[in-house]
């Protein structure tokens, strides 16, 4: 049994395999803030471990959920409820996407979004040390969640800490609170989901506290993955069905003396390049 440092921490492993096993035989590994976020960000792998003998997918969600709207028949809950209700949906969602397990941290979004706190990021290197993925999904760091981010940029400092051999060989951010259809087509990764509409609708619609509690993620993770898929080429025929964009954090990852900061800046700069050059090319001066 793995020692994560939060007493109230929880380590769910949906076909009751030993932990040991479970997270070693982790093939694809997703980080988010909140429970939901996988399965929005995180879908890629999801899919692609589905009902594969050899392949996946483990699953962290570092913060409580204490913070969430919500309404209608959870309109009262106090955050104790809805953190106890959050987490029983996310563990119902590891059965349904049949994930190897999925570690619930339980902490405050004000104790992870503080960069001295050093808990989180010690979760990380246990997980990683039991773990070792191919691929990890994250936040992207243009997200404009700043829990998410806060998420995202101990895991890039943690991930550079490890032995060049242990280190992912794919690390993406992925779109959750900021479409990334924004950047250039030559740097944005495409990841080409899956087409089973029905797992993509049965996973997000677990968690009934956000949708019924006032965020219809349900339609609009769907519509974005079907969005994604048809705009990513204005003069080609679909050539598939549903897709996520994601940043790939592989380079900060191989490369520590990189800033993060300049790196998603990076970006932002080259975007607004394209977008000059191309009004410029119209204008005549």
């Amino acid at each position: 049994m793995i020692q994560l440092v939060n007493p109230s921490a929880d380590l769910f492993i949906p076909d009751d395999l030993n932990s040991g096993q479970a997270l070693g035989r982790t093939t694809h590994l997703g980080v988010g803030a909140h429970q939901d976020d996988l399965e929005v960000m995180a879908l890629h792998g999801i899919l692609a471990c589905y009902k594969q003998p050899n392949a996946w997918f483990g699953g962290v969600t570092v913060t409580n959920g204490a913070g969430s709207s919500r309404a209608n028949e959870y309109a009262d809950y106090t955050d104790e409820q809805m953190q106890a209700v959050r987490a029983e949906e996310q563990r119902k969602a590891s059965v349904v996407g049949e994930y190897s397990f999925i570690a619930q941290l339980d902490y405050p979004s004000s104790a992870v979004k503080q960069p001295s706190n050093i808990d989180y990021a010690a979760d990380l290197r246990t997980i990683f040390a039991a773990t070792k993925p191919n691929v990890v999904y994250t936040h992207n760091l243009a997200d404009k969640h700043d829990t998410h981010v806060a998420v995202s940029v101990p895991l890039i400092q943690v991930l550079r800490e490890l032995p060049t051999d242990d280190r992912p060989e794919e690390v993406y951010g992925v779109e959750v609170w900021r479409d990334l259809n924004w950047m250039p087509d030559q740097e944005k990764v495409l990841l080409n989901l899956p087409n089973r509409p029905n797992l993509v609708r049965a996973l997000i619609s677990i968690f009934d506290s956000q949708i019924s509690g006032g965020k219809r993620y349900d339609l609009a993770l769907e519509g974005r993955l079907r969005s994604n898929a048809t705009f990513f080429d204005s003069h080609a025929v679909d050539a598939m069905s549903f897709a996520s964009y994601a940043m790939d954090l592989k380079p900060l990852v191989d490369d520590p003396s990189m800033n993060i900061a300049e790196y998603v800046d990076g970006y932002v700069k080259r975007f607004r390049e394209d977008v000059r050059s191309r009004v410029s090319r119209f204008i005549g001066d």
